[in-house]
């Protein structure tokens, strides 16, 4: 990774999060907790995939049809979490797949 490639994400994740600063208050609030969630699962492509962003292109979208933030994902935002990562590999996944066991299996 060249210096170039560092300078050019800082700036992708400035516009990121000036635009995550531009929701309204609970949007703000909502996003913040679904970030530290997805940081603490870890889905392998959150750094560079589109699911952030797209999380902010959706809230975006429901802002400006003057929805509230749980009208868009409903009260249990974990399972919403859940639902948009469930395909997805895990740090976890990657990690049982190394040592051999099958994922969400405990080693006897």
């Amino acid at each position: 990774m060249s210096i170039q490639d560092i300078i050019e994400g800082k700036k992708q994740w400035r516009a990121h999060t000036n635009r995550v600063k531009a929701l309204p208050p609970d949007y703000q609030i909502v996003y913040k907790e679904m970030q530290k969630y997805f940081f603490k699962v870890g889905p392998v492509d959150l750094p560079d995939g589109p699911l952030l962003p797209g999380i902010v292109d959706f809230f975006e979208e429901g802002a400006a049809a003057g929805k509230g933030v749980l009208e868009l994902i409903g009260t249990d935002v974990a399972a919403f979490c859940d639902d948009l990562v469930k395909d997805s590999s895990t740090y976890a996944d990657a990690y049982q797949e190394s040592i051999g066991g099958d994922s969400g299996t405990a080693a006897k």
